[in-house]
């Protein structure tokens, strides 16, 4: 069967404040904004008052927030494991923003060698973990299941907590 899914449009969050994340994903990482759509009434049928904002990448898909102060909604600083946004820079390009992260005096952390890839990460005004990651040139097995094993190390892993659970 063919993929059908032909890759990312884009990937939506919510955001506290629709000037502060423009002022991040575009100002600071430097993606566009190139829509926002004003929502006065959801499809269900109930009034709202949201701005739907898209920032776009290189490829021409978009990272997009919604701001809803009449939905509640939970902000927190996200552990990394909980949710990031990875998204992939050229290694000058991952060094330039190490350096304009600290001077910006956003919180920076990095450089990470994952072992195929390098990665460095910013918290952006939403709590969200923000990782900028460049491929290590002569390591693409990383992600070729044919050579990495991720089938077996995934099945191995369901093994041990099934085994494991009371």
């Amino acid at each position: 069967m063919t993929n059908r899914i032909q890759g990312l449009h884009h990937n939506a969050y919510r955001c506290r404040d629709s000037g502060e994340t423009r002022a991040f994903y575009e100002d600071f990482l430097g993606l566009p904004l190139v829509g926002t759509l004003e929502i006065g009434e959801t499809k269900s049928g109930r009034q709202t008052q949201t701005l739907h904002t898209f920032f776009q990448m290189g490829d021409g898909s978009s990272l997009a927030f919604f701001e809803a102060p009449d939905l509640p909604f939970e902000f927190k600083q996200q552990h990394d494991f909980d949710l990031h946004i990875a998204l992939e820079v050229d290694d000058a390009t991952l060094l330039d923003m190490l350096s304009k992260g600290k001077v910006a005096g956003i919180e920076t952390r990095g450089i990470s060698d994952h072992g195929f890839i390098r990665s460095i990460y910013f918290r952006d005004p939403n709590g969200y973990v923000i990782e900028l990651t460049a491929k290590i040139p002569g390591r693409e097995e990383g992600l070729n299941p044919k050579l990495n094993g991720a089938r077996e190390k995934l099945d191995r892993w369901q093994a041990a907590k099934a085994n494991s659970t009371p």
